[in-house]
């Protein structure tokens, strides 16, 4: 056989064929395949999730995790209370300073600018294009590597903030095809947040902003149903604010809205972020306390039962004591193994009117010798 066909084992490698110019085009286009799967991936994360605060946690995660940063932010927009963008509790990664108010009103020049510009910008940019003297201490302070306004329909929904990039070899600095990346994650995050934005609005009751009474039964049952199957404890507090009619007869309805709305306050804020409240309707309240045991539910209704009646209720100069009764009812495997939702709250439902029949301002817990035999009035 001829020397040339006696071919050495490199010779027949194929990568040796192609020239570097050609590979360098061959790894770009793998890049960007599977930059447009993850894309897809995404885009099926997001859309699956309607759950406000799971939503936003996971656009965080996402944009950090793709662009390889130590924090991220995002100011979402509130048109229905404020009319500004903020970012809240919408963070994770980044230092914020605690005398700042994070809020930015829609009138603001920044976001003026950037509702004009659908592009990424570096806050050098933002300084630059912005009015001179114009404070933006709340974008400012939180160092942003990054800016991105969201968009949904021509209009900005949000505006993400990207914090410290990590150096994995390349630098920290952003190339165009990073920013074309990151406006399209941005993309799919405006339209998500605006699904679960509605789905938040149709579900909750403007006036407390608590959760209306058919979606907190709704998750109650899928609740009850992970409770049975992993044999865990499910608390349920019914709440009644105690002569209520005499705050609409006395001081006008006005004065019921604000005894509604500050019961509201102390029952929300004394739950836990996966705890969900909600009004139940008319003066009624109900709170779902997952994993929580029979102790641990008639605790939390006990500290909302003594702040409501300690706090100073004054509308219009006029000092007034407002308390509530509560009712309190626990799934458990063992002894309470309920399997519906109705039954649960209806349980809850008897053990208040206990509280109430007793002499009001007072807990209840819904054991069977409690409950066994009431009728509660329609």
């Amino acid at each position: 056989m001829s020397d040339d066909f006696n071919l050495n084992e490199n010779s027949l490698d194929p990568s040796l064929l192609v020239s570097d110019s050609m590979q360098s085009a061959v790894d770009m286009y793998e890049k960007r395949i599977y930059d447009l799967q993850q894309l897809l991936e995404i885009s099926r994360s997001l859309c699956s999730t309607l759950e406000y605060s799971t939503l936003i946690e996971s656009i965080l995660y996402t944009c950090m995790c793709q662009m390889h940063v130590m924090g991220a932010g995002i100011f979402v927009f509130d048109d229905i209370d404020s009319n500004s963008y903020n970012l809240a509790s919408n963070h994770t990664g980044m230092d914020h300073d605690p005398t700042i108010v994070y809020s930015i009103q829609a009138t603001n020049p920044i976001i003026q600018t950037l509702s004009l510009r659908n592009e990424a910008v570096t806050l050098q940019d933002l300084k630059t294009a912005l009015p001179q003297g114009t404070d933006i201490k709340e974008i400012e302070s939180l160092h942003p590597t990054l800016i991105i306004p969201l968009f949904h329909k021509n209009r900005m929904n949000g505006i993400l903030l990207m914090g410290e990039r990590l150096d994995l070899g390349e630098g920290t600095s952003y190339s165009e095809y990073d920013k074309s990346q990151l406006l399209a994650i941005a993309s799919l995050a405006a339209v998500a947040i605006n699904n679960a934005s509605l789905l938040e609005k149709s579900s909750t009751d403007m006036m407390t902003h608590l959760k209306l009474k058919y979606f907190f039964f709704n998750l109650l049952t899928d609740k009850l149903d992970m409770a049975i199957s992993q044999k865990q404890p499910l608390g349920v507090l019914m709440f009644d604010i105690d002569f209520f009619k005499k705050f609409n007869d006395t001081w006008g309805h006005a004065c019921g809205d604000y005894v509604l709305k500050t019961v509201a306050k102390i029952i929300k804020s004394n739950t836990r972020e996966h705890d969900i409240a909600s009004r139940y309707g008319g003066e009624e309240f109900t709170v779902m306390l997952p994993n929580t045991t029979k102790e641990d539910s008639m605790q939390v209704a006990e500290r909302i039962r003594k702040q409501i009646e300690a706090f100073d209720f004054n509308y219009e100069n006029q000092h007034m004591k407002v308390t509530i009764s509560i009712g309190c009812s626990v799934y458990d495997s063992e002894i309470n193994h309920v399997t519906s939702a109705k039954d649960l709250v209806e349980q809850a439902d008897k053990a208040l009117y206990v509280s109430k029949r007793n002499g009001r301002n007072q807990v209840t817990f819904a054991d069977a010798e409690t409950i066994n035999n009431v009728e509660v009035p329609e």
